[in-house]
């Protein structure tokens, strides 16, 4: 699985009112690994900076006066994200205005040529409604290290945002043993990889009579108000 986390500055808030894209940052996942491939550039937008964009990136249109236009890096950028999944933070911002530019130059739109877009807002959302959910509040709440974040960049917040994304998916990881693969392309446990390939014998614990008939009332209980479908009973009369 090929991954891209991208993200943009802007001259302003809205591309419909021709604000344009100053800077985009990329960086690859392959296997929910960072490789050291990534796409990184400052565009000359041909336009004034707003005074509240100017404040959140600090990138001034006197440093952009030299750098290249969108349309001389299109070609790459659209190379390094060709059938890659993009993950992007408030995606309807950085697409539109990514979309805006590409119109400009009669291309084909992002989704056309990425292998589908997906919002971690959207995700953090789902899974903490009704809290804050912007990139920094995402880093407190999974311990990812933003201290080096005092304005937004794009290539360091596509970096942070790998690791907030990595955070959110990692779901039960931590509470199963990690695999990893050995010399023979197949897998074992952390444990059997640091113990020689052995796994260690397990103590098993039998169940007391007293447990079981516990066990069999509980079952019962479950078999009438399951009306007969109680999985565990249809289970041994499978068997």
């Amino acid at each position: 699985m090929r991954q891209i986390f991208l993200d943009t500055e802007t001259t302003g808030l809205e591309h419909k009112l021709g604000h344009r894209i100053i800077e985009i940052g990329c960086v690859e996942m392959r296997n929910r690994r960072l490789t050291d491939r990534h796409f990184h550039c400052y565009l000359n937008p041909e336009r004034e900076i707003d005074a509240g964009a100017l404040s959140v990136h600090g990138i001034s249109l006197e440093f952009l006066q030299d750098k290249p236009r969108f349309a001389d890096i299109a070609a790459e950028f659209l190379d390094f994200v060709r059938g890659a999944e993009l993950i992007i933070h408030n995606a309807a911002f950085d697409v539109g205005f990514l979309n805006a530019e590409l119109a400009r130059l009669d291309l084909a739109p992002l989704d056309t040529v990425c292998h589908g877009i997906h919002d971690t807002l959207r995700m953090a959302k789902d899974l903490h409604p009704g809290k804050k959910n912007n990139l920094n509040a995402l880093c407190e709440r999974y311990a990812v290290d933003n201290s080096h974040r005092t304005l937004h960049g794009a290539l360091l917040d596509a970096e942070i945002l790998a690791e907030v994304y990595m955070a959110m998916t990692r779901g039960q990881e931590s509470l199963i043993m990690e695999l990893v693969n050995n010399n023979f392309g197949q897998t074992e446990s952390a444990e059997q990889a640091n113990n020689g390939g052995q796994r260690r014998s397990q103590l098993v614990m039998r169940a007391s009579a007293d447990e079981l008939a516990q066990h069999e009332i509980l079952l019962a209980e479950i078999q009438k108000e399951s009306r007969g479908k109680c999985l565990w009973l249809a289970g041994e009369s499978a068997t």
